[in-house]
């Protein structure tokens, strides 16, 4: 009988802490998590502005995936290129922007390819340091 109690005991305990393990984080205060942005927009000067633009470059990103949906590698990634600065005020530098920052990003690659793990997020923050 003891056998028993004790068993039941057990199971309950460990089903009330699998329950709490598998809880989701607590949110933050933007409601979004601290993954979502790279900028915080509670920050910015105008954070009503600040998150139309987020907006509209989510929905711009959207529409850009769905467009080179079915294409892949170097096809995809121009396209992807294409469709974000097809909006932008000048497609012409937008482009020539991505393909500079596309150029120093495989330079980057080239200069830490040896790498693994926490030394190549280092060497890759070392390679961007550089360039500014």
């Amino acid at each position: 009988m003891l056998k028993l109690i004790t068993a039941t005991a057990l199971f309950a305990a460990s089903t009330a802490l699998f329950a709490q393990q598998s809880a989701p984080a607590p949110a933050q205060d933007s409601g979004k998590g601290a993954k979502m942005h790279r900028f915080d927009c509670s920050q910015a000067k105008d954070p009503k502005a600040c998150e139309e633009r987020r907006e509209k470059a989510r929905s711009m990103f959207k529409k850009a995936h769905e467009a080179c949906d079915a294409k892949k590698g170097d096809e995809r990634r121009d396209c992807m290129r294409q469709q974000m600065c097809s909006n932008a005020q000048d497609p012409a530098k937008c482009e020539a922007n991505a393909k500079s920052r596309m150029g120093a990003r495989k330079q980057a690659h080239e200069a830490c390819k040896d790498k693994k793990g926490d030394d190549l997020r280092s060497c890759m923050r070392a390679q961007r340091a550089d360039k500014k």
